[in-house]
């Protein structure tokens, strides 16, 4: 029996909250102010890094191809994109007035409203652009930034975007700050891997992620909370239904998917009831939501119940 949690609430931690408070909001990742600045001629550079030929960045190819072929994992792919550099969509739009009036939404049938953060603010002269970063909606509402590893790959998706290149990280902190809980990578090419809400905070952090089925801080924290209720014999964390993504192709791959990404497996003793039973869950989410390690390293869940072996 699989009974999928609703996600807590969760704040940011104090470390990503003052990295975006120490972000400039007025400058693009080199520093140089977006105010004054057109997507035309000169201005259309797609990015200040200096012998940047737009590919894919090789550590990501790889930790990508390892992942395909089931002799890697999707946290080596998350490691790879901490030194790599991305491409984040940038779009103008402009309104008639120069008084603030809100530019028009995009009608692109595969984007959500872009919108300014931290990587674009507006433009004011005769008349207003906005340059907006493109953002997606999951199929479970939560928005989505879209992270090109190669210009190419980028133009084919969105013709009409500028490509501005980022450290992924810093993409992941925009993201944050954008209130984005995934990055995903390559939409629209052969193979797209997702990058869930964990994952982007510890990019942001620039520190190691690890996934939550393979992470013992956080098993123990569990296995810890579980002590509380006696009919729960032991507990199990294991990948979720929604770790494994698929190629364009349909070829399975065993990461990089949009989650559940953790699946908790409980143990039961025998004879319990469904109020029994539907009481014990209830309580631990609650202890769960209200424990510091669950909610951060933990995206989406799903729980199953087991009858304890004798």
């Amino acid at each position: 029996m699989d009974q999928h949690s609703p996600r807590p609430s969760r704040e940011l931690p104090g470390h990503i909250a003052a990295a975006l408070a120490g972000s400039g909001g007025a400058t693009d990742s080199a520093g140089q102010p977006w105010a004054g600045r057109s997507l035309a001629g000169e201005d259309a550079k797609i990015h200040n890094f200096e012998d940047d030929d737009g590919t894919a960045d090789a550590g990501y190819l790889a930790a990508v191809t390892a992942l395909r072929s089931s002799a890697g994992d999707e946290a080596a792919v998350v490691a790879s994109l901490a030194t790599a550099r991305v491409f984040v969509p940038i779009v103008a739009q402009l309104a008639e007035e120069a008084d603030g009036a809100a530019a028009p939404q995009s009608d692109r049938p595969q984007t959500d409203r872009p919108h300014g953060d931290s990587l674009g603010d507006k433009l004011h002269g005769d008349k207003q652009a906005d340059m907006a970063l493109v953002t997606l909606k999951a199929p479970d509402g939560r928005t989505a930034m879209p992270v090109f590893t190669s210009a190419a790959s980028l133009k084919a998706w969105h013709p009409e975007a500028r490509p501005v290149a980022v450290y992924a990280a810093r993409a992941a902190l925009s993201a944050v700050a954008d209130g984005a809980e995934l990055l995903v990578v390559d939409p629209g090419s052969d193979y797209t891997f997702v990058v869930r809400r964990p994952a982007v905070w510890a990019l942001a952090q620039q520190r190691t992620w690890v996934p939550s089925y393979a992470d013992p801080e956080l098993a123990q924290a569990m296995g810890e909370t579980t002590g509380g209720y006696p009919p729960v014999r032991r507990v199990e964390l294991q990948p979720g239904g929604g770790v494994a993504s698929a190629t364009e192709a349909g070829d399975f791959v065993p990461g990089g998917g949009p989650g559940p990404e953790l699946r908790v497996v409980l143990f039961l003793e025998d004879g319990l009831d469904a109020a029994g039973v539907q009481a014990i869950v209830a309580g631990l989410n609650s202890d769960w939501s209200r424990n510091a390690v669950f909610a951060e390293r933990v995206d989406s869940i799903e729980v199953k119940l087991q009858r304890a072996a004798e």
